[in-house]
């Protein structure tokens, strides 16, 4: 069961709002993704409003969590999400080192807060261990006003850290090419996968409501779940 902390909700494992295997919208080569459920941040014009509450979701052992992130072998790296992934460091970081047991991916990880902030006051338990198994960093809060609308950063104040070497020579994606998305259809429900061009999670929105208003009477439609790797 979790434990309760003051704002924050500690789990044993990872809780998870979402995840995504085998995607190229959210870092370079082909990655999954992770998106945890709870934030503390509220940050205006989220674009995953439903992963804000610290509730309970989906939770999963980092060591089951890893093959499930793992289980198509074009993976190459790993992206970690939100809600607020420092939230959740210490398993988030077990998970990590369990996939890095069976292959050498790359991580970049989303955070509303800055690195200055996550080394001085960390907001959980774990946030250096996670911090040394991260590539790349993405840090600050999301400003609707200075989305740009290009690269990996939901808005142009967050910055890109490189930890390591590691993935450095992708400056060019992670800051100035145009963003792509990914759209997949479930059974009832429609994700949307990456950092959105403008208009994209509107229309979207708008099409699943389409799309409900066409159903059957009694037929449910699709539930968006509009998803980025940034913090809009």
């Amino acid at each position: 069961m979790p434990e309760q902390t003051g704002i924050i909700t500690e789990y044993r494992a990872v809780n998870v709002a979402e995840t995504c295997v085998g995607t190229t919208t959210l870092g370079p080569g082909v990655r999954s993704v992770v998106w945890v459920q709870g934030c503390s941040l509220h940050c205006p014009g989220c674009i995953a409003p439903n992963w804000i509450p610290q509730r309970e979701a989906r939770l999963v052992a980092p060591g089951e969590l890893a093959a499930e992130l793992l289980a198509d072998p074009a993976v190459s790296g790993l992206t970690l999400s939100g809600g607020e992934p420092m939230l959740q460091a210490a398993p988030l970081a077990a998970m990590v080192r369990a996939a890095r047991q069976q292959r050498d991916v790359s991580v970049i990880c989303y955070s509303g807060h800055t690195l200055t902030e996550l080394r001085e006051r960390p907001p959980a338990p774990g946030v250096t261990e996670l911090l040394e198994q991260v590539d790349v960093l993405i840090d600050g809060p999301y400003v609707a006003a200075a989305n740009d609308g290009r690269g990996l950063r939901g808005s142009s104040n967050q910055v890109i850290h490189y930890l390591t070497d590691r993935l450095r020579d992708s400056d060019e994606e992670f800051v100035r090419r145009p963003r792509t998305a990914e759209i997949r259809v479930r059974d009832r429900s429609v994700l949307l996968v990456g950092v959105p061009p403008p208009g994209l999670a509107d229309g979207l929105d708008r099409a699943v409501r389409r799309a409900r208003q066409a159903s059957k009477a009694g037929v449910s439609g699709p539930e968006p779940k509009a998803m980025t790797g940034g913090q809009p």
